[in-house]
């Protein structure tokens, strides 16, 4: 009867020791499978090539704190493909596979007085996601099993109207004992920005939000420098070379988001300039614009275009790259343009329709429907072609609680022989339509002790 007695004696301590402190404490996790039937996502499949099929997993402990002037954060994850295990594969040394990491852990320090009410200053310093407005070019690319992730620090001022952020961080690959230069090469499946390219050596971040009726009007400055580079040849390879110093562009514009009775309008409007890495001139531009129109509480329908633009004017670049964003929210859900997989510098033109059909609170149906054009001429066949085909997505969703959910998709892209030419996807003797099916198993659980 001893043990007993002892079990239930340290259970009450715990939960008066609770009940008298004010501190909150959150252990929650998530296992996230996806089924996946790829026949030409992300790119055209050359005829003759078969279809790919396996299921991807994540699994992510989550651990938060909260208490005093302090929030405190941590979030571990695996990420790994049904088949993958050190008897197969040497994770420990082959970096691609690694995919246990830390994905988020950082601190969060109220530096005003918790009793101010017109707003709060804080200190946000550690590994985090940045995600602002619609995730166009701040996003945590939670679409992407690994994530995306900013080692930086953020001083936040959190108004009742008013926001500003304050954003730095400086990537090194390690403790150095002299120098800055970092190899900022992609690691395994883990793209740097939505384009495929590298992470940032130093990046500077200024965000003003301000709350509308219903919706927000917000700013953003953002610069980013990346390590100077070479190419060289040795013994017959082209070679990556790194030299002291950084490079830098920056972007700047504004998004604007608003509900007027049953229409929800959405626009921005970003503009890119200083240079890439290799020295070229960049001077882009991003413009936005959609609405969404509630015609009953379980149906709604809208239609919107993006313009990324692309092409050269002289020795400057025109090619747009938004950032560090969430391509696979905007771009048409098989990923074929700003998610890794590369079509060129064209820019991009999409025209869509979106529609949403939610029966119940338990089910959601999601049909969209894209026209992609290359937003600068392409020579192709001996004269200028835009057209790089269409894309159908369907998307299910059903909640079975609230800790369990299923999400299963289909899609079909219509290609051009512009998309698979040499100057776009490159792909010789590609297949003219592309399929996409998937399934998802998404639980979560979670664990509160206050």
């Amino acid at each position: 009867m001893k043990k007993p007695i002892a079990w239930g004696s340290a259970w009450m301590a715990l939960s008066l020791l609770c009940l008298h402190s004010t501190a909150q404490l959150t252990l929650g996790g998530q296992l996230r499978t996806r089924t996946e039937f790829r026949d030409g996502q992300g790119a055209p499949l050359p005829q003759g090539t078969q279809p790919a099929f396996f299921t991807s997993q994540r699994t992510r402990l989550n651990l938060g704190y909260n208490y005093n002037r302090l929030k405190f954060f941590v979030a571990a994850q695996d990420v790994r493909i049904w088949g993958q295990d050190v008897s197969t594969i040497n994770r420990s040394t082959t970096q691609d596979n690694n995919g246990l990491m830390l994905h988020e852990a950082w601190a969060e320090i109220l530096l005003t007085d918790s009793s101010l009410k017109t707003g709060s200053l804080s200190l946000k310093a550690g590994r985090q996601e940045l995600v602002y407005d619609d995730q166009r070019l701040l996003g945590n690319l939670d679409w992407a099993q690994a994530a995306r992730r900013h080692d930086a620090a953020l001083l936040k001022w959190e108004g009742k109207e008013i926001m500003l952020h304050l954003g730095v961080a400086f990537n090194q690959n390690r403790e150095n004992s002299a120098g800055t230069t970092y190899t900022n090469a992609t690691q395994g499946t883990y793209a740097g920005n939505t384009n495929g390219g590298a992470m940032y050596k130093g990046m500077q971040l200024l965000y003003a939000g301000k709350k509308l009726a219903h919706g927000n009007l917000s700013y953003l400055f953002l610069a980013d420098q990346f390590s100077k580079y070479r190419m060289d040849s040795i013994n017959g390879a082209t070679v990556k070379t790194y030299q002291p110093g950084a490079v830098s562009r920056a972007t700047t514009g504004f998004y604007f988001n608003n509900t007027f009775n049953q229409l929800g309008v959405t626009a921005s409007a970003y503009y890119q300039f200083g240079k890439t890495s290799s020295l070229q001139k960049i001077r882009g531009y991003l413009l936005s614009l959609s609405a969404q129109y509630s015609l009953y509480k379980t149906f709604s329908a809208g239609a919107g275009v993006d313009y990324t633009s692309g092409g050269s004017t002289g020795a400057a670049s025109k090619a747009f790259d938004p950032l560090y964003g969430t391509p696979h929210k905007f771009w048409g859900l098989m990923d074929y343009y700003y998610a890794g997989s590369l079509f060129g510098k064209g820019g991009l033109t999409d025209y869509y329709i979106k529609t949403r059909f939610k029966p119940s609170g338990k089910f959601l149906l999601l049909a969209d429907a894209h026209q992609f054009s290359s937003a600068a001429p392409v020579l192709y066949a001996g004269k200028a072609a835009r057209n790089l085909g269409q894309e159908v997505d369907l998307v299910g969703n059903y909640t079975l609680t609230k800790q369990i959910g299923f999400e299963g998709g289909y899609s079909r892209y219509f290609s051009t022989p512009l998309l698979a030419s040499a100057p776009v996807k490159n792909i010789p003797r590609a297949k003219r339509n592309a399929n996409w099916v998937y399934l998802m198993i998404i639980v979560k659980p979670e664990l509160l002790v206050k």
